[in-house]
């Protein structure tokens, strides 16, 4: 396996913490970033994430819904009975004009090679290929409106500035517990090209 686990989430050197504890929690790694002021480039390694599509609610709805079959899968629901540590960030797939949305959880690294399978049929573990995305991070308790505003304000700048991206989705990315009150993080994606 060429990752090896990490405390940190992502470029930005941010940390998530659990909802009981400000320990850490384990994070997809990311190389090179490149900061642009309001916006970087990361590139992420090839990772496996549990996942699940919610059809037909609202982002909000989806979200709730998503986390709490993940939560499920991580807390055991699986083919070993395994709990799985909690990870960062979760991520939410959006498509433009697309009732569905994809609510996801990172595999930790130690579970990477031999992931426990998951038995609710909603909930399948994907492998996303090594990527470079288009990054921007914000702080406060993220709507889904927010997330909206700010994929939005992504997608100029990068037209603005002349990147090539998938223009056609993005992904949200939630780094912290509904309890955490301060500091809080939040990220939208774009895909490069």
């Amino acid at each position: 396996m060429a990752g090896r686990a990490t405390r940190n989430a992502g470029a930005l050197g941010r940390e998530g913490e659990s909802a009981t504890s400000p320990r850490p929690l384990p994070a997809p790694e990311s190389s090179g970033p490149c900061s642009q002021g309001y916006y970087e480039l990361r590139h992420y390694e090839m990772t496996k994430w549990a996942s699940t599509v919610i059809k037909g609610e609202t982002q909000k709805e989806a979200l709730r819904q998503g986390f709490w079959k993940l939560f499920y899968y991580i807390q055991g629901k699986n083919e070993r009975e395994v709990k799985i540590e909690m990870t960062v960030p979760v991520t939410c797939l959006v498509k433009s004009g697309c009732p569905d949305f994809k609510v996801s959880f990172f595999v930790p690294f130690e579970h990477q090679d031999s992931v426990p399978q998951p038995t609710d049929p909603d909930v399948f573990i994907e492998e996303r290929k090594g990527e470079a995305i288009f990054v921007r991070s914000f702080g406060g308790f993220a709507s889904p409106e927010k997330y909206a505003e700010e994929a939005q304000a992504l997608a100029r700048i990068l037209k603005n500035v002349g990147q090539s991206f998938h223009e056609d989705f993005y992904y949200t990315a939630g780094y912290d517990s509904p309890f955490k009150l301060f500091n809080r993080h939040n990220e939208v994606w774009y895909f490069k090209k």
